[in-house]
């Protein structure tokens, strides 16, 4: 019986092990017979990590029994639809749901949870296990985002040493942001980690100055529904969680231009999804009063009136309801250049009747307010003959 005294791995061995079954699975071939049982060593190794973190496994058997039908849920256009025009913008992973990631109870724990972080960064296994993310086991992936979000949250006074080990080690950054380009359920993964990074300004902020920002304008019009969505709430939190980081980047003319270059691109895909979120985040965006030189730039266009106007007259309610939200901008700009008044004033009529007849919500006091304050702008435009 001398199982029953088997001493439990120290938090160092565990790493070691991981990097060493890693190690064998990069040498592999992927039809090699050994690779099953190294992915199976992986996963029991990832699952006394997860004991190490949380004390106990019994929650995390029950989570699994509990969620098992959610994987097909998160894979369903309906899911991704109700996430992205939700005010969280996250979506769940998987028989993850009501986890308590990261909580310690002991000094031991502590001190175990300490040595497993530092071994992490010493020997870069959270990048090995990123990057070999497909190969592994349905449940080790989930592990790997419990470990992931929980160095996350460590700190150590004011520091947290994980965001550190991330901006000095930024090829991991890089591939959490390339998520879009993975199959739905590793971006879901990849993604979820990523904007649990981005929350710390740090780790935002290189993210916006990467060249690899701008390509999420493109993964949000992938063909792939539910990585182009994924790839827009990515978007949304990069730009709408950090206001005093926004404020900074929206300070440089080039990334004002072509910000609203890629933004326009989104509002005139064919994508329901996409071009109503895209509207929605523009109107966030320059509805915040930080964001004053994207407001005056974007509203001081007159092409971007007229897509707006486009918008503003589709079947769809709430892509009307949307482009509102912007539209209403250019109106109460009260030094609007000669351009923009001449469109409106050229479309005063029509305008008139859509707003007049435009019921989006009849209890929404403030939408009503600014629908008749509208009106009241337009009203008093200058008519045709006297506006030169």
């Amino acid at each position: 019986m001398a199982f029953l005294f088997k001493r439990n791995p120290k938090a160092q061995e565990l790493v070691r092990n991981l990097n060493d079954s890693l190690t064998k699975l990069e040498s592999y071939p992927t039809d090699n017979s050994n690779r099953k049982k190294v992915v199976a060593d992986i996963s029991k190794n990832l699952s006394q990590i997860k004991i190490i973190l949380q004390g106990k496994i019994d929650n995390y058997e029950e989570l699994d029994d509990e969620n098992d039908d959610r994987l097909d849920m998160a894979d369903s256009p309906s899911d991704y639809t109700d996430r992205v025009g939700s005010n969280t913008a996250d979506l769940s992973i998987p028989g993850l749901a009501g986890s308590n990631v990261g909580s310690p109870e002991t000094d031991s724990t502590i001190d175990q949870i300490s040595q497993l972080a530092n071994e992490c960064y010493i020997t870069d296994l959270l990048y090995r296990l990123l990057l070999n993310i497909e190969t592994l086991e349905f449940n080790s992936r989930k592990d790997v985002y419990i470990l992931c979000t929980s160095l996350l949250r460590r700190e150590i006074g004011n520091r947290s040493p994980t965001i550190d080990y991330l901006l000095t080690h930024d090829y991991v950054i890089q591939l959490l942001m390339k998520a879009p380009e993975y199959h739905s359920n590793i971006n879901i993964l990849l993604s979820n980690i990523l904007r649990e990074c981005i929350k710390f300004e740090k780790v935002c902020r290189y993210c916006l100055n990467s060249e690899l920002f701008w390509q999420y304008f493109k993964y949000s019009q992938q063909s792939s529904f539910e990585n182009s969505t994924d790839a827009l709430i990515t978007l949304n939190d990069l730009l709408a969680n950090h206001h005093g980081l926004v404020q900074e980047f929206f300070s440089k003319q080039s990334n004002l231009d072509r910000f609203i270059e890629n933004i326009n691109k989104l509002i005139t895909c064919n994508n329901y999804v996409t071009k109503r979120q895209s509207i929605k985040l523009l109107s966030k965006l320059i509805l915040q009063r930080s964001n004053y030189n994207l407001m005056t730039d974007y509203v001081n266009n007159s092409s971007n009136l007229k897509l707006i106007m486009i918008n503003l007259s589709d079947k769809s309610k709430n892509l009307q309801y949307e482009s509102f939200q912007v539209f209403k901008v250019f109106v109460a700009n009260p030094k609007k250049n000669r351009q923009i008044l001449d469109i409106l004033i050229k479309n005063r009529e029509k305008l008139l009747f859509f707003l007049k007849e435009f019921n989006y919500n009849d209890k929404d006091t403030v939408f009503n307010e600014e629908k008749e304050f509208l009106i009241q702008q337009i009203e008093e435009l200058p008519s045709k003959n006297n506006s030169t």
